[in-house]
């Protein structure tokens, strides 16, 4: 199980895509990158989520990315940076990762609107 977060055009609503492609992954990812605003995040951090920012990552849905950045930063101030090299570990700084990514993601796209599931 896993979060799909896209950031969407706010006028077409379609997942916003990027000039270059990117290279971010989560759970699941495509090779050789994207160019999709979308990250896949497993559940297994969402508990952590939970700890960090209210509603979790589903909290962002519906926000803006410009709105979503001061929520991303501070919960991104409050987790470890204890990274583990198994992806599907609970761990803080894991969680940390997808969140930096997210961050990344509002900030090329700040008029993006998030969704997902």
């Amino acid at each position: 199980m896993s979060y799909d977060v896209n950031l969407l055009d706010p006028v077409t609503k379609e997942v916003i895509e990027f000039d270059e492609l990117h290279k971010m992954a989560g759970g699941t990812y495509a090779l050789g990158g994207t160019k999709q605003a979308w990250l896949n995040i497993t559940y297994n951090y969402s508990k952590i989520f939970y700890q960090v920012m209210e509603g979790g990552v589903r909290g962002l849905y519906q926000k803006t990315g410009a709105e979503s950045i001061p929520i991303l930063e501070k919960a991104i101030s409050q987790l470890k940076d204890d990274v583990s090299n198994d992806y599907w570990e609970p761990t803080e700084g894991n969680a940390k990762r997808a969140l930096l990514q997210l961050l990344a993601l509002a900030k090329m796209r700040p008029d993006g609107v998030w969704d997902g599931d």
